[in-house]
C-alpha cells in the first residue's frame, strides 16, 4: 500500500509521542522509584529519570536491551535489566509503573492483576497501549490518525530513511483485545482506573492504588 510505504520511509514513534505525557503523570504522583516495563532503548526511562530518584527498566529483547544498558551505564540511579515482566523482582514494590505498547503482548487480566501488585501503597500505574479495532466507531476514530500520521512523519523525518531507527526495531505483535475488552478487564482488576482512547491507535490507562496496604485481605494504615 502506497501510504504504508510512505510511512516507513518517514518513520516516527507513536509510543515516544506519549512520553512527555507519561512522565507528567508519574511526576504528578510524586513517585520516587519507577519501573518501566518493556523499556526499549530507554527513551521513556530518560524522561522518567528527570522526575524520579531511581528508574528500573525491563527489556527482554537482547539487541534493544544492549542499547539501553549502554546508554545508562554511567547512571547509578538507572538499572536496565534484560527480563520480561515475569522476570521482575517480585518482592519489590514501586511508586509508579509504566508500560508502553507492551500489555498486548501479555495475557490481559492476569497482567493487570500483577501490575496492581507491583505498586506500593498510593502508587500509580500508567499504561499506553494498543487495541484491536472493531466496528465503525474505531474506524471513524482512526481517520484523523491516518491523515496526520504521514504529515507528522514528514515533519519529524523529512528525508527518506534507509532503515528504521533503533528504538523502533523491537519485536511487535498485533493486539487481540478490543478497547471494550480492556475496559472490562480493568473494571474487574483495577477498579477506578481511568481509560481514554488516544490518537494514533493507542489508549491510556491510569490507576492509583490505595494509600493503605492490605494485610490478610483487610485494609490497614
Amino acid at each position: 500500500m502506497l501510504l504504508d510505504r510512505f510511512n516507513r520511509r518517514h518513520p516516527w514513534s507513536h509510543n515516544d509521542h506519549y512520553g512527555r505525557w507519561i512522565a507528567r503523570q508519574v511526576a504528578a504522583a510524586g513517585a520516587r522509584h519507577v519501573l518501566d516495563v518493556g523499556c526499549g532503548t530507554g527513551n521513556l526511562v530518560a524522561r522518567l529519570r528527570g522526575h524520579a530518584t531511581t528508574v528500573t527498566g525491563l527489556e527482554p529483547d537482547p539487541a534493544t536491551h544492549r542499547v539501553a544498558a549502554e546508554r545508562f551505564a554511567d547512571d547509578t540511579a538507572v538499572d536496565v535489566i534484560r527480563a520480561d515482566f515475569a522476570g521482575r523482582d517480585r518482592q519489590r514494590r514501586w511508586d509508579a509503573v509504566t508500560m508502553v505498547a507492551v500489555l498486548h503482548h501479555l495475557p490481559l487480566a492476569p497482567t493487570l492483576r500483577e501490575l496492581r501488585r507491583c505498586l506500593a501503597p498510593g502508587g500509580r500505574l500508567v499504561v499506553v497501549g494498543c487495541y484491536r479495532a472493531t466496528g465503525a466507531v474505531d474506524l471513524l476514530v482512526d481517520l484523523p490518525a491516518i491523515v496526520a500520521n504521514p504529515v507528522i512523519g514528514l515533519i519529524k523525518h523529512p528525508f527518506r530513511a534507509a532503515a528504521m531507527p533503533s528504538h523502533m526495531t523491537a519485536p511487535t505483535a498485533d493486539p487481540s483485545d478490543s478497547l471494550a475488552d480492556i475496559r472490562s478487564a480493568a473494571a474487574r482488576e483495577l477498579p477506578g482506573a481511568r481509560i481514554r482512547r488516544r490518537l494514533f491507535w493507542r489508549y491510556s490507562l491510569v490507576f492509583d492504588a490505595s494509600a493503605r496496604r492490605r494485610v490478610y485481605g483487610v485494609d490497614a494504615r
